[in-house]
């Protein structure tokens, strides 16, 4: 034994030859502070060694290194740039001892290879990788870049404009996509890994692989002349900034970065990307997008405890109703290996339903995520039926009729005196109460609502919305199977609206007072997606949800809280409604839709609804883009807030994912709670109380205010 610790061994296999373990106690191995530590002190012996003729680095998990440890993240990035430059400036070091050894070295890499995991590969002077493995850089998802040392090897091992795509998308190649651009040197069967690693180290040892010379190249400048840079550089440049754009700086650091360092050696343009490393870590966008990974996990880890302590699994489903949306939820359960029965009252509606799910198999196929003898099985796994015998031996029924609580109580009813006794049953309903929707059921506690979000095989969330009477099996059982489905399941209580659509009609009621008090509509999405973010503004959503259903919508959120969010007079809601222009749907909103030459949709400003919302204002004024971000997003805000004090949401976190999930909520900034403790929240309820005069919707909680005095925020960092 040359070293030991908890999360490495590093043993002689053959004389002069070491084998460097990763095996950390948990279940993957990631570079927390400990486990550099322990690099340091491994590789340390290993320089003083002079019986050491080459090094194995390999993994006794089934993954090689799954990244850095995240969950040090944030509180590490309390620290100011000028502490965080020497932080990773400590950890960097560490690779460069491993690069610097004096012998030949190689991974054998297995399972995955992220991050921090490939960058420690990159060490290296070979890379052997089983058939298993997948490898990448994908830092730039959290805001940030590489900083190990990535942004200067891969751009020396595999080319500037490769490792450029790499990086600035985060990309992850499985092992023989990555041997095509010379990032693994060899792929073999995951029994022959650790042999394959060995033998090609040992011709390293004896001269028959030049591993000086690959080592060489990964010291010194890029190999590329001043017109060769020119091009890469001004290309990746263009391309980041339309992919990205200026809310996500990590794709456009890292350019800069690899550019600045192209003529550097090794010392220099890893100090460069230390610096641009600390700088990242400092922004907003990767405080935000580190805190949805860990929310995301939150999520993860629940729906993974749901799997565990269901007494109830899920082997067969049903859908009532067959159109577009059953179409896609028979889709998504039928696609993730859980059989399907389609169910509904006439053909045409089952054709429709299979129609669709045919249509999302048939792109699969031609991206090639699917083949034609999975799809065709997948497709027979989905039975449309006209016949309520069907349901019987359902484990669980997703009722998706009309919006209508008087037509879904009664299917409700009907499928729950067909199925056993301990189906359950639930209802893809947006804003009908569960409760309600109970009240004529025998079975109550086997009862939730299941709401998808449109369209289903895109949009990642289901809300699991537990009923008074709805029991933990149920909800535990259903969370299961969105999982299962490939969902992100948030659970929420019973309440108008729910909670997704609670929050978003607050912020359509922001944009219609904007456009009564003379805003142009057209001006408020521009500003709400280019400024501020969103993939559409409140018009454009409006029309994509449609006007008809946010006009009824209305009604029921109305109902529930009717001081809060009583219908608006002269509403432009209401009256694109009363015109019959009900949004994409039928062509004509607050914009008029048509096909390109390509049949997609695209939408134009149309005078007719320009003359309509003239008639619900007595002037037009413009408003600075703060006023417009601030109305629409201050009512959004506090309506998330007082879900969470209410207990409709448990927790900040699945407040945050669930509007990114079930709305496009911009994820550089995190969610509506991470965006107001980016704003502090003593500003957020001062901006607020600047707009209180406009209504309830405006004026913050109690507790909002509390917090603000004591200087509290939503998440810890």
């Amino acid at each position: 034994m040359i070293y030991q610790s908890d999360n490495i061994s590093v043993v002689y296999i053959k004389p002069g030859i070491a084998r460097f373990t990763f095996n950390a106690k948990g279940s993957v191995n990631k570079f927390d502070q400990q486990t550099l530590a322990d690099c340091k002190s491994a590789l340390t012996i290993l320089h003083a060694d002079k019986a050491l003729q080459g090094v194995i680095f390999s993994s006794d998990k089934n993954a090689f290194i799954v990244g850095a440890d995240i969950t040090e993240f944030l509180t590490t990035f309390l620290q100011e740039e000028a502490q965080l430059v020497p932080w990773i400036k400590q950890a960097s070091d560490i690779f460069d001892l491993a690069e610097d050894l004096p012998v030949p070295t190689i991974s054998a890499i297995n399972g995955f290879a992220l991050g921090g995991g490939l960058e420690w590969a990159l060490t290296s002077d070979y890379r052997v990788a089983d058939t298993t493995a997948q490898i990448g850089l994908p830092e730039v998802k959290l805001g940030l870049m590489p900083g190990f040392g990535g942004t200067v090897r891969l751009p020396r091992l595999i080319g500037a404009d490769n490792a450029l795509e790499w990086i600035t998308t985060g990309k992850q190649f499985k092992a023989e996509q990555a041997q095509k651009f010379a990032a693994i040197d060899a792929v073999v069967a995951p029994e022959k890994l650790q042999d394959s690693a060995l033998s090609m180290l040992e011709d390293a040892i004896a001269g028959k692989l030049d591993w000086r010379k690959k080592r060489q190249a990964k010291l010194q400048p890029l190999k590329l002349n001043k017109t060769e840079a020119t091009m890469c550089f001004s290309t990746a440049k263009g391309m980041v900034m339309a992919k990205a754009g200026k809310h996500y700086p990590a794709p456009m650091a890292a350019v800069q970065t690899i550019e600045a360092a192209a003529g550097m050696n090794r010392a220099e343009a890893v100090a460069l990307e230390n610096a641009g490393f600390a700088k990242l870590a400092k922004t907003d966008a990767a405080t935000a997008q580190i805190g949805l990974f860990l929310n995301d996990q939150l999520i993860k880890g629940k729906a993974k405890k749901a799997a565990k302590t269901a007494t109830k699994a899920v082997k067969s489903a049903a859908v009532i109703g067959a159109g577009i949306m059953g179409g896609g939820i028979a889709y998504q359960s039928a696609l993730k290996g859980v059989p399907v029965v389609m169910k509904d009252i006439a053909d045409k509606a089952l054709d429709l339903g299979m129609t669709e799910a045919t249509k999302l198999l048939t792109k699969q196929v031609e991206r090639n995520k699917l083949d034609v003898q999975s799809m065709a099985k997948v497709i027979a796994s989905i039975t449309p039926t006209l016949n309520n015998d069907a349901l019987k031996n359902a484990d669980i029924v997703v009722e998706a009729v009309v919006e209508n609580p008087k037509v879904k109580g009664a299917v409700l009813k009907e499928v729950e005196a067909i199925i056993a006794n301990d189906a359950i049953l639930t209802s893809n309903t947006s804003t009908i109460s569960i409760n309600a929707l109970a009240a004529n059921l025998t079975r109550p506690e086997n009862f939730c609502g299941m709401h998808f979000f449109n369209p289903v095989h895109r949009m990642p969330l289901v809300e699991v919305i537990r009923g008074k009477d709805t029991s933990d099996e149920t909800v535990a059982a259903v969370v299961a199977y969105a999982a299962k489905m490939g969902k992100s399941p948030i659970v929420v209580n019973d309440c108008p609206g729910f909670f997704v659509n609670r929050v978003l009609f607050p912020y359509f009621a922001g944009f219609s007072k904007l456009v009564l008090d003379g805003a142009d509509f057209t001006q408020i999405d521009k500003v709400m997606e280019k400024q501020f973010g969103w993939p559409m503004g409140p018009a454009y959503l409006l029309d994509v949800v449609g006007l008809d259903t946010a006009y009824h919508c209305t009604d029921v959120m109305a109902d529930g809280f009717p001081t809060r969010m009583a219908k608006l007079a002269n509403d432009p809601v209401s009256a694109m409604y009363q015109a019959e222009r009900y949004g994409q749907k039928n062509g004509l909103g607050f914009y008029a839709y048509s096909k390109d030459k390509k049949g997609r949709t695209k939408k134009d400003i149309d005078s007719t609804a320009v003359a309509l919302l003239a008639k619900c204002t007595t002037k037009q004024q413009t408003f600075s883009a703060e006023d417009i971000i601030a109305r629409t997003m201050i009512p959004m805000i506090n309506e998330t807030i007082r879900c969470l004090e209410e207990g409709i949401v448990a927790t900040a976190a699945e407040a945050d994912m669930g509007l990114i999930y079930g709305l496009g909520f911009p994820p550089f900034r995190g969610g509506p709670l991470r965006y107001a403790d980016t704003l502090g929240l003593a500003n957020f309820v001062a901006l607020a109380d600047s707009f209180a005069h406009l209504g309830e919707i405006y004026q913050v909680t109690d507790k909002t205010r509390a917090m603000a005095e004591a200087g509290q925020r939503f998440f810890p960092v």
